[in-house]
């Protein structure tokens, strides 16, 4: 059995391929919608929707951007089908989905809790405590997933990102800040400002 990881990957690889598989159809490289894929998308987004409970808050936030992102591609997929039926087919699929794509960074949605949201999910900021980044390690992990991921999704460059730096980053300004603020519990968060993703650390009373 997979594991939600390995799912949400999937997920990714899908939602990726339908969009190429979409764009064929519409420029007429093939006869059919790619139903099995958009079916298959479906059921993982129904499932992991149902399952927000089971999933650390790295995975949820990936999620939601995930579930985002097909409900966006969906609109786009059910207009030009309606075209298509009206005869009125336009070939340039792949064009307005990357102009729905760069509306969606430059306009991101308000930040919610970290809850999975059913349907259309919502982007959202990601925040996460430490005290001990050293030896909290799953949270400062989470925290480096959903930095990845929010940068992913805005079209940012990542090549130069790696976890080690990344956590040796998160542990210094913890203890930098820890000594300047005399406090003991940094708060991290992770959100989208103006399109660009943003990490933050806050001092916590």
């Amino acid at each position: 059995m997979a594991t939600i990881d390995e799912d949400l990957a999937q997920l990714e690889r899908d939602i990726r391929q339908l969009k190429i598989e979409y764009d064929a159809f519409f420029g007429g490289g093939r006869k059919r919608p790619p139903t099995e894929i958009e079916w298959r998308i479906e059921l993982l987004t129904k499932r992991y929707a149902e399952r927000g409970g089971d999933m650390k808050y790295g995975q949820r936030f990936r999620f939601n951007n995930l579930a985002q992102t097909y409900a966006k591609y969906k609109d786009i997929f059910r207009k030009r089908l309606a075209q298509r039926e009206e005869g009125k087919v336009q070939r340039h699929f792949g064009a307005a989905a990357k102009a729905i794509e760069a509306e969606r960074t430059k306009t991101p949605p308000e930040p919610t809790t970290a809850a999975p949201v059913a349907g259309a999910a919502e982007a959202q900021a990601f925040r996460v405590v430490c005290s001990e980044p050293e030896k909290e390690t799953e949270k400062v992990d989470q925290l480096y997933s959903a930095f990845l991921q929010a940068k992913q999704n805005a079209g940012e460059e990542t090549s130069k990102l790696s976890k080690a730096g990344f956590k040796e980053f998160v542990r210094k300004k913890t203890k930098d800040l820890q000594e300047k603020k005399n406090c003991r519990d940094v708060e991290y968060v992770v959100e989208v400002v103006d399109g660009q993703v943003k990490l933050k650390a806050l001092v916590k009373s």
